[in-house]
């Protein structure tokens, strides 16, 4: 009685030291060994016996109360462990090591005790321990005792109440064994003692001694129970039913065997048989339990295991990991949270789509569902290709960081449950914003100009293709190519480096002209592309053309302290339904391109800055020039050219004392006009090559000459190109040297309007020439307006009146007056004076009474082969009758 007395105060005193949940356990715990101590008291007060006879008295409500009361305080003690755990992890929700691992801290637990097996298992225990109960003890004492069954079952209430509580309360001890366990404890204590004392019940006896001794035990083991450990060392256990059921399996294995030695002891041969076969298959049986509860326990700790394991390697590595719960709730984000501005227990209890782009939540709903083995029946994902997660849950997203930025993350969805733990959502994201911005980096140089800023030609291309290939294109566009003229000079003067600054200063007089919608793009080198999209009338495009023109020549470009001149070439073509359907490689896109390109090279052809609108003669004319380049290559090489020799005379002797060699060419036997293959070779850039091969040519006849003791010197005629090639003074030098013609004996002609330009490098490359001894001709003076003041500056000995002034010598005073004072001025500055295209006998008397010393024409000569030339030679004064018939009609020359 003072023992339980002593426990109830203890235990009311010990409850002071914790919160209101533990608190309450204990106190019912009090109340409890209260009630056992007043049970003892009523007995004394009914008296010492115990009358079985007479059913249940007073005396045993108390115990019986006392029994539920313990066992409502073991509950308590166990379910109060989840409110600390809940204060605990709410207290260090910003601990990411603890959100990490360790029992009660983490902060998805959310348990769900198995109730149902945990009973069985109680059930189990509770069966097994009242047959052990009854074979060594009840039964022999309900034989003895020669009562009744049901009034020995009254006396068997105490033992079968501690029995049923004890059962029930079994799953409590294995989850919070280190709080529940001296309670409980106490509780198989009075079990004992009362099994012991139901004999003495059933005999109208007292207690023995051992079941006081073990009521005495129980007291001591409950009141001790608030002072057996304190609160920080407290944990409780994950859920797991594995230790109630090996109790429960050993406990049924113990009573079997109790059992068996029992029916051995007292059962014939025939039964011991049939018990003991019964009995070892409920042996074998629990056996069986056993290795399946202890398989089970290695499989849930190989899967604890894993979890731990795996939130180790999320705290470690770089990749975001988040466990949400199935409504999208976050319930644990690794530290690599951190990289996006965010501290682990920020994201804590927030929804995963309030960081997730709006454009990309249907993406990830998908992959959700997929991961959750269900159907994306509100996701199309055919409508979305790019932003559909495929079968793996894999999908890309936009997630908002802590500084509102948006980042690029790869992510994936998978399933995700932790042992005892409800279903979850594993997300992992790796940060690939730095990937995406490089793909878009590389997109925009793959279709931009580095230098400009501008679209490149790649995406002319395919914007004109996607125009064009939009069925719901009802208007024309319009096309508009544009080429700088001789921009190739202004590399070469300023360098190429100012020469990328004129292009970019280019590039945004052209962009300040067209209209915002319209594309302006490099389309390469110094040529610019404009797609008109919705050209009304082919005249807003050419406006627009004119506009570009005007726009690069309107002022000087300003470049390495320079003022830079430049004009443009432009071409035009329009495409649409009203433009027919023609047949290209590249389809209508390619079709209008190559327009636009062909009308852009007549410009230039033409002189350039103009504008030129694509005909359809301008493809064939194309072609035909390709063409001619292609075969006039392999003329070139194949050597089936030809030269020819137009006479340079004295005039008042009739002596020839030169002459200029010209380059004829029959292909397929059909004369092609030097006008028609010269042009061609100076666009494609065979002239270098043709005129290395003329200049060759025409030294060795010259050369040949000499050794015939011919006094005659050569000319022949250069490209601006042509000079400018490297190493050209060299390259005369090596071709004198190696046919042995005298320098003096060689003279080069350069076209009036090359040296109007005022190129230095052309000039320079003269004068080094001049100063080797050959001699340098300005040829077709008087159509490129070169002062006649100037020509004292320039490294000259020759001057050649162009063709149009002697043509109107004798009926046109001016061009007689200028002819004149050409070669007045000439003669006063040493110059030898040269008229070129003297075809009639009054030219010729002019030009004699004007004093000119030297002429050529088809009065004085023909152009005729070497043979011929020579045959001139040996007979002076007289014209040769031979002539070809398939000579032009005109003095043709290398008109480079």
């Amino acid at each position: 009685m003072l023992a339980w007395f002593a426990a109830a105060v203890s235990l009311w005193l010990g409850a002071r030291r914790y919160s209101s949940g533990l608190a309450r356990g204990y106190r019912w715990l009090a109340g409890a060994a209260a009630l056992y101590c007043a049970g003892l008291i009523t007995q004394q007060f009914l008296g010492s016996a115990l009358s079985p006879g007479s059913g249940l008295s007073f005396a045993d409500l108390p115990p019986l109360l006392a029994v539920a009361a313990a066992a409502v305080g073991i509950v308590l003690l166990a379910t109060a462990e989840k409110e600390a755990d809940s204060g605990q992890r709410s207290g260090r929700a910003s601990d990411a090591s603890d959100a990490s691992g360790g029992d009660g801290a983490n902060p998805l637990e959310n348990t769900t005790n198995p109730v149902l097996p945990g009973l069985a298992d109680g059930y189990v225990m509770a069966v097994a321990l009242l047959v052990i109960g009854w074979v060594t003890l009840f039964s022999a004492e309900f034989h003895h005792s020669g009562e009744r069954p049901g009034t020995f079952l009254l006396a068997l209430v105490h033992p079968l109440a501690d029995l049923a509580v004890l059962g029930a309360l079994l799953p409590m001890v294995t989850t919070a064994w280190r709080r529940v366990m001296l309670p409980y404890l106490a509780l198989v204590a009075v079990l004992i003692g009362d099994a012991l004392a139901v004999g003495q019940r059933v005999l109208g006896g007292h207690p023995g001694v051992a079941a006081q001794l073990m009521g005495l035990v129980g007291a001591l083991l409950l009141g001790a129970a608030p002072w057996r450990v304190p609160e920080p060392g407290w944990t409780r256990r994950a859920s797991n039913s594995a230790a109630a059921t090996i109790i429960a399996a050993l406990t049924a294995a113990v009573a079997t065997v109790v059992v068996i030695a029992n029916g051995l002891a007292g059962a014939p041969a025939s039964g011991a048989a049939l018990i003991v076969a019964g009995g070892a298959g409920v042996l074998v049986l629990a056996v069986r339990v056993f290795m399946l509860v202890n398989q089970n326990g290695t499989i849930l700790g190989i899967w604890r295991e894993s979890s731990r394991s795996l939130r180790e390697l999320a705290s470690r590595t770089s990749d975001l990991v988040l466990v949400c719960d199935l409504d999208g709730v976050i319930r644990y984000a690794s530290p690599a949270v951190s990289d996006y501005g965010y501290a682990p227990g920020d994201l804590s209890g927030r929804r995963l789509l309030d960081f997730v782009h709006p454009e990309d939540r249907d993406a990830v709903f998908a992959a959700s569902r997929l991961a959750l083995g269900g159907r994306a029946a509100d996701h199309d994902a055919s409508a979305d290709p790019a932003g559909s997660p495929g079968a793996s849950g894999r999908f890309p997203a936009r997630v908002r960081a802590a500084d509102g930025t948006w980042r690029h993350v790869e992510s994936t969805v998978l399933r995700y449950q932790e042992p005892g733990k409800p279903r979850q959502i594993l997300v992992t994201a790796r940060d690939v914003s730095d990937q995406v911005a490089l793909r878009q980096q590389v997109a925009h140089l793959t279709f931009h100009d580095g230098l400009t800023g501008l679209p490149n030609r790649a995406y002319v291309e395919e914007r004109t293709r996607d125009v064009l290939r939009d069925a719901t294109t009802s208007h024309r566009i319009g096309v508009i190519f544009l080429d700088l003229d001789r921009f190739t000079a202004v590399n070469d003067s300023v360098g190429h480096g100012a020469g990328d600054l004129v292009l970019a200063q280019a590039a945004r007089r052209l962009r300040a002209s067209v209209p915002v919608h319209d594309t302006v793009a490099r389309w390469g080198s110094d040529e610019f592309a404009v797609l008109v999209e919705n050209a009304g009338t082919g005249q807003e495009v050419s406006e627009i053309a004119e506009r570009l023109v005007g726009a690069i020549a309107a002022e000087p470009f300003r470049v390495a302290g320079q003022q830079i001149a430049l004009t443009a070439s432009v071409g035009v073509a329009l495409a649409g339904r009203d433009q027919g359907n023609l047949v290209h490689p590249d389809g209508p896109a390619g079709l209008v391109l190559r327009n636009a390109d062909v009308a852009m090279a007549r410009a230039k052809a033409a002189g350039g800055d103009r504008v030129e609108v694509y005909a359809a003669h301008m493809h064939a004319d194309a072609v035909r020039r390709l063409e001619i380049v292609t075969d006039l290559q392999r003329a070139i090489s194949n050597g089936e050219l030809t030269l020819q020799y137009q006479p340079i005379v004295e005039l008042a002797t009739s002596r020839v004392v030169g002459a200029e060699a010209l380059v004829r060419w029959w292909r397929g036997g059909e004369v092609v006009t030097p006008h028609e293959f010269l042009g061609a070779a100076e666009e494609s850039g065979l002239i270098v090559p043709l005129g290395e091969w003329v200049l060759r040519q025409a030294c060795t006849q010259g050369a040949a000459w000499r050794q015939a003791s011919w006094d005659v010197g050569v000319s022949v005629n250069l490209s601006a190109r042509q000079v400018t090639a490297p190493g050209f003074p060299a390259q005369v030098a090596a071709i004198l040297a190696e046919t042995g013609l005298p320098p003096g004996a060689l003279t080069v002609e350069v076209n009036e309007r090359i040296l109007v330009e005022e190129d230095e490098l052309i000039i320079d490359r003269l004068a080094d020439l001049h100063r080797t001894g050959v001699r340098v001709a300005i040829d077709d003076f008087g159509t490129g307006y070169a002062s006649l003041v100037g020509l004292g500056q320039l490294p000259l000995d020759i001057i050649k009146i162009d063709p149009s002034f002697v043509t109107g010598l004798g009926h046109d005073d001016t061009l007689t007056l200028l002819t004149r004072t050409v070669v007045q001025v000439g003669r006063e500055l040493g110059l030898r004076v040269i008229a070129e295209g003297i075809e009639q006998p009054r030219q010729l008397s002019a030009l004699r009474e004007m004093g000119c010393d030297y002429g050529q024409g088809f009065l004085v000569g023909r152009p005729m082969a070497a043979p011929a030339f020579e045959a001139l030679i040996r007979t002076p004064g007289e014209a040769p009758d031979e002539q070809t018939q398939d000579e032009p009609n005109e003095p043709a020359r290398l008109g480079m």
